[in-house]
Protein backbone atom coordinates (compact mmCIF):
# COMPACT_ATOMS: atom_id res chain seq x y z
CA UNK A 1 0.00 0.00 0.00
CA UNK A 2 2.86 2.34 0.84
CA UNK A 3 4.41 1.79 -2.61
CA UNK A 4 1.11 2.56 -4.37
CA UNK A 5 0.63 5.80 -2.38
CA UNK A 6 4.20 6.89 -3.14
CA UNK A 7 3.75 6.09 -6.83
CA UNK A 8 0.44 8.00 -7.04
CA UNK A 9 1.85 11.06 -5.24
CA UNK A 10 4.88 11.03 -7.55
CA UNK A 11 2.62 10.86 -10.64
CA UNK A 12 0.43 13.68 -9.30
CA UNK A 13 3.46 15.90 -8.63
CA UNK A 14 4.89 15.24 -12.11
CA UNK A 15 1.58 15.98 -13.83
CA UNK A 16 1.12 19.25 -11.91
CA UNK A 17 4.68 20.31 -12.77
CA UNK A 18 4.17 19.42 -16.45
CA UNK A 19 0.88 21.34 -16.59
CA UNK A 20 2.53 24.50 -15.25
CA UNK A 21 5.36 24.22 -17.77
CA UNK A 22 2.87 23.75 -20.61
CA UNK A 23 0.85 26.79 -19.52
CA UNK A 24 3.94 29.02 -19.33
CA UNK A 25 5.05 27.94 -22.79
CA UNK A 26 1.55 28.38 -24.14
CA UNK A 27 1.29 31.91 -22.69
CA UNK A 28 4.34 33.21 -24.55
CA UNK A 29 3.46 31.37 -27.78
CA UNK A 30 0.01 32.98 -27.73
CA UNK A 31 1.45 36.38 -26.70
CA UNK A 32 0.41 39.21 -29.00
CA UNK A 33 2.67 42.00 -27.68
CA UNK A 34 6.41 42.70 -27.75
CA UNK A 35 8.51 45.39 -26.07
CA UNK A 36 12.07 45.86 -27.38
CA UNK A 37 15.02 48.24 -27.10
CA UNK A 38 17.33 49.06 -30.00
CA UNK A 39 20.90 48.55 -28.79
CA UNK A 40 22.52 49.68 -32.05
CA UNK A 41 20.94 53.14 -32.17
CA UNK A 42 21.60 53.65 -28.46
CA UNK A 43 25.33 53.50 -29.18
CA UNK A 44 24.87 56.50 -31.49
CA UNK A 45 22.99 58.55 -28.85
CA UNK A 46 19.57 57.85 -30.37
CA UNK A 47 17.95 55.36 -27.94
CA UNK A 48 14.88 53.72 -29.43
CA UNK A 49 12.02 51.84 -27.76
CA UNK A 50 9.81 49.56 -29.84
CA UNK A 51 6.32 48.18 -29.29
CA UNK A 52 4.94 45.57 -31.67
CA UNK A 53 1.45 44.06 -31.81
CA UNK A 54 1.12 40.69 -33.57
CA UNK A 55 -2.00 40.65 -35.74
CA UNK A 56 -1.74 37.21 -37.37
CA UNK A 57 0.91 34.51 -37.39
CA UNK A 58 2.73 36.30 -40.26
CA UNK A 59 2.03 40.05 -39.82
CA UNK A 60 2.30 42.78 -37.21
CA UNK A 61 2.15 46.52 -36.65
CA UNK A 62 4.37 48.52 -34.36
CA UNK A 63 5.69 51.85 -33.20
CA UNK A 64 9.32 52.84 -32.64
CA UNK A 65 10.15 55.96 -30.62
CA UNK A 66 13.68 57.35 -30.80
CA UNK A 67 15.02 60.24 -28.72
CA UNK A 68 18.14 62.20 -29.66
CA UNK A 69 20.34 62.78 -26.62
CA UNK A 70 23.73 63.27 -28.23
CA UNK A 71 25.94 66.17 -29.12
CA UNK A 72 26.69 67.46 -32.62
CA UNK A 73 29.02 64.55 -33.45
CA UNK A 74 26.30 61.88 -33.23
CA UNK A 75 22.86 61.62 -34.80
CA UNK A 76 22.02 64.79 -32.87
CA UNK A 77 20.04 66.30 -35.73
CA UNK A 78 17.20 63.89 -34.82
CA UNK A 79 15.48 65.17 -31.70
CA UNK A 80 12.49 62.83 -31.89
CA UNK A 81 11.61 60.00 -34.28
CA UNK A 82 8.19 58.32 -34.23
CA UNK A 83 8.11 55.48 -36.74
CA UNK A 84 4.95 53.39 -37.13
CA UNK A 85 5.58 50.25 -39.17
CA UNK A 86 3.89 47.24 -40.75
CA UNK A 87 5.74 43.91 -41.10
CA UNK A 88 5.15 40.71 -43.04
CA UNK A 89 7.02 37.60 -41.80
CA UNK A 90 8.14 34.58 -43.80
CA UNK A 91 9.27 32.27 -40.96
CA UNK A 92 7.76 29.02 -39.69
CA UNK A 93 7.19 30.21 -36.10
CA UNK A 94 4.61 32.79 -35.10
CA UNK A 95 5.89 36.21 -36.34
CA UNK A 96 9.54 35.26 -36.57
CA UNK A 97 12.16 34.70 -39.24
CA UNK A 98 12.81 36.90 -42.28
CA UNK A 99 10.56 39.96 -42.62
CA UNK A 100 9.97 43.01 -44.80
CA UNK A 101 8.77 46.29 -43.34
CA UNK A 102 7.04 49.38 -44.64
CA UNK A 103 7.21 52.43 -42.39
CA UNK A 104 6.41 56.10 -42.07
CA UNK A 105 8.18 58.62 -39.88
CA UNK A 106 7.32 61.80 -38.07
CA UNK A 107 10.55 63.44 -36.99
CA UNK A 108 11.59 66.59 -35.19
CA UNK A 109 14.88 67.44 -36.88
CA UNK A 110 17.43 70.13 -36.06
CA UNK A 111 18.52 72.01 -39.17
CA UNK A 112 21.22 74.62 -39.49
CA UNK A 113 20.22 77.78 -41.35
CA UNK A 114 22.65 80.16 -42.99
CA UNK A 115 22.12 83.50 -44.63
CA UNK A 116 24.22 85.13 -47.34
CA UNK A 117 24.95 88.73 -48.18
CA UNK A 118 27.21 90.40 -50.67
CA UNK A 119 30.18 92.42 -49.41
CA UNK A 120 32.06 94.52 -52.02
CA UNK A 121 35.42 93.64 -50.45
CA UNK A 122 34.93 89.89 -49.88
CA UNK A 123 32.12 88.77 -52.24
CA UNK A 124 29.42 86.54 -50.77
CA UNK A 125 29.73 86.10 -47.02
CA UNK A 126 27.99 83.35 -45.05
CA UNK A 127 26.30 84.29 -41.80
CA UNK A 128 24.89 81.61 -39.50
CA UNK A 129 21.33 82.21 -38.38
CA UNK A 130 21.48 79.45 -35.76
CA UNK A 131 19.71 76.15 -35.52
CA UNK A 132 16.01 75.63 -36.02
CA UNK A 133 13.87 72.54 -35.59
CA UNK A 134 11.31 71.31 -38.09
CA UNK A 135 8.81 68.49 -38.14
CA UNK A 136 9.29 66.25 -41.15
CA UNK A 137 7.22 63.38 -42.56
CA UNK A 138 8.74 60.52 -44.53
CA UNK A 139 8.25 57.03 -45.91
CA UNK A 140 10.68 54.12 -45.91
CA UNK A 141 11.31 50.38 -45.94
CA UNK A 142 13.48 47.83 -44.15
CA UNK A 143 14.32 44.12 -44.20
CA UNK A 144 15.49 41.96 -41.34
CA UNK A 145 15.16 38.82 -39.27
CA UNK A 146 13.57 38.11 -35.89
CA UNK A 147 14.74 35.31 -33.61
CA UNK A 148 12.48 33.86 -30.90
CA UNK A 149 13.63 31.79 -27.91
CA UNK A 150 11.64 29.11 -26.12
CA UNK A 151 10.93 31.35 -23.14
CA UNK A 152 9.64 34.37 -25.09
CA UNK A 153 12.72 36.54 -25.56
CA UNK A 154 13.14 38.07 -29.02
CA UNK A 155 16.09 39.46 -30.92
CA UNK A 156 16.07 41.32 -34.22
CA UNK A 157 18.53 42.52 -36.81
CA UNK A 158 17.23 44.86 -39.50
CA UNK A 159 18.31 47.58 -41.87
CA UNK A 160 16.65 50.12 -44.10
CA UNK A 161 16.20 53.79 -44.81
CA UNK A 162 13.43 56.30 -45.32
CA UNK A 163 13.18 59.60 -47.13
CA UNK A 164 11.54 62.76 -45.90
CA UNK A 165 8.95 64.20 -48.25
CA UNK A 166 8.92 67.81 -49.40
CA UNK A 167 11.70 70.09 -50.46
CA UNK A 168 14.13 72.60 -49.00
CA UNK A 169 15.48 70.35 -46.25
CA UNK A 170 19.05 70.02 -45.09
CA UNK A 171 18.37 66.42 -43.91
CA UNK A 172 16.61 64.28 -46.50
CA UNK A 173 16.61 60.78 -44.94
CA UNK A 174 16.21 58.89 -41.69
CA UNK A 175 17.89 55.64 -40.64
CA UNK A 176 15.98 52.43 -39.94
CA UNK A 177 18.69 50.12 -38.62
CA UNK A 178 18.92 48.16 -35.44
CA UNK A 179 19.87 45.27 -33.26
CA UNK A 180 17.11 44.85 -30.71
CA UNK A 181 16.35 42.63 -27.75
CA UNK A 182 13.06 42.32 -25.94
CA UNK A 183 10.27 40.14 -24.59
CA UNK A 184 7.06 38.75 -26.03
CA UNK A 185 4.10 38.60 -23.67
Amino acid sequence: MKKIATFLSLCLTASVGYAQTSEQKKDFENGKNEIKINLFSSVFALPELNYERLLEDNMSVGLALGFGIGNEDDFSEYRLLAIPHYRVYFGKKNCSGFFIEGNAALANVREERYGYYYDTNYGYVTVGNGNTTKFNFGLGAAVGAKFLTRNGFVGEVYGGVGRFLGGNRSIEAYPRVGITIGKRF
